[in-house]
């Protein structure tokens, strides 16, 4: 019994990944790979002989396997690849940051979409437009503050109009963002009375 089974094994069809990982892929293999855009990327990293272009048709399905292809694939086409990432904005912020020859602008697009990555494409992105990220980032609180604090040339009063929705954020801005108006962030914290609590405690010019 264990001889038939040990048999059925060896000729049972057998899977790409395992092919992959076994180094018995082929380049018969490529029509299987582009079933799935991780598989249709590591095909072209890995398979000598792999037709690019076809691969990265397949590849840009998914924006995290787009980026991947052109960041690691020598003959990707950026501009095709970017198409894909900027599907999500966390893949065309991280495209902005490590694809050379990306489109900052079409990248900075899709990244505002999500407060975070609107934050962090101002904060590490080279040429990136603090106004259009700060549009995205202010739509959370938290936010609005970090870039408040954290990003040169940032509208403090259009940060701290929108950080003040929540009061922890408003007691935070008027301690730690140079130029915050104490009076207008005080007004924020009337919501809770922890946070006006510690605002009159902790804060130069609060009324008390």
């Amino acid at each position: 019994m264990l001889e038939f089974l040990i048999r059925d094994a060896k000729t049972a069809p057998k899977s790409f990944g395992y092919k992959l990982k076994n180094n018995l892929v082929t380049l018969e293999d490529q029509e299987e790979a582009l079933t799935s855009p991780k598989w249709a990327y590591k095909f072209a990293r890995y398979v000598p002989g792999a037709d690019i272009e076809v691969c990265q048709g397949g590849a840009i399905k998914d924006p995290g396997w787009a980026y991947n292809f052109a960041r690691y694939i020598t003959g990707a086409d950026i501009e095709v690849c970017q198409e894909g990432a900027i599907k999500d904005s966390y893949w065309a912020y991280r495209f902005a940051r490590d694809v050379k020859g990306a489109n900052i602008e079409v990248c900075q697009e899709a990244a505002v979409n999500k407060p975070v990555w609107a934050y962090n494409f101002a904060k590490h992105i080279p040429g990136a437009s603090i106004e259009v990220c700060q549009g995205g980032a202010i739509k959370d609180p938290e936010l609005a503050y970090n870039f408040a604090k954290d990003i040169k040339g940032a509208d403090i009063e259009v940060c701290q109009e929108q950080a003040i929705k929540d009061p922890g954020w408003a007691y935070n801005f008027a301690r730690y963002v140079k130029g915050a108006n104490i009076e207008v962030c005080q007004g924020g914290t009337v919501k809770s009375s922890y946070w006006a609590y510690q605002f009159a405690k902790d804060i130069p010019g609060s009324n008390i």
